[in-house]
């Protein structure tokens, strides 16, 4: 899963959640949990063709051959998203200490942006999809120099263009 809030980009501002609860197949919602919600299609069609589909773990992902792109219906800063016949809950728990981070092309999960942002890992999360609480949690992965779960917040993420 992947939470994007953009408040400034060449698509305008939005919001888009991209959910694959099973990446390796090709079907979507309602058979399965792959999905992308959003309040403004444009940018999470730029997000996911432009960053999602280059990260590690979605990288060879057949859900983005059928993934539908849903309309948001709600947003809150408890994150959760609510799109036709869908109700997603999102908790992050535990949260650490925040730490910024200026990441550089290389370090990045696309391998070519740069990257300023602000991250707090939680030791505790959770993705609810109607009431159905999708398997999986946390783990320990080396992140920017420290060990970090591989649930955490990006606030203020900002992918400068030269």
């Amino acid at each position: 899963m992947v939470w994007f809030r953009s408040a400034l980009s060449a698509y305008g501002m939005g919001h888009a959640l991209v959910l694959m609860e099973d990446p390796t197949r090709g079907a979507a919602w309602p058979d399965v949990a792959n999905f992308c919600v959003s309040d403004n299609e444009s940018l999470a069609r730029y997000l996911v063709e432009n960053f999602c589909k280059t990260f590690g773990v979605f990288r060879d992902a057949k859900a983005f051959a059928s993934l539908p792109y849903l309309p948001m219906n709600l947003a809150s800063s408890t994150i959760s998203v609510a799109g036709p016949g869908l109700a997603i809950d999102l908790v992050w728990d535990m949260l650490g200490k925040p730490f910024a981070a200026d990441v550089m092309p290389e370090q990045s999960a696309t391998g070519r942006q740069e990257m300023y942002s602000v991250f707090v890992d939680g030791a505790k999360a959770s993705i609810t999809v109607n009431g159905r609480r999708l398997a999986g949690g946390p783990y320990p992965r080396p992140f920017m120099g420290r060990m970090a779960r591989a649930v955490f917040l990006a606030s203020s993420g900002t992918w400068p263009r030269k």
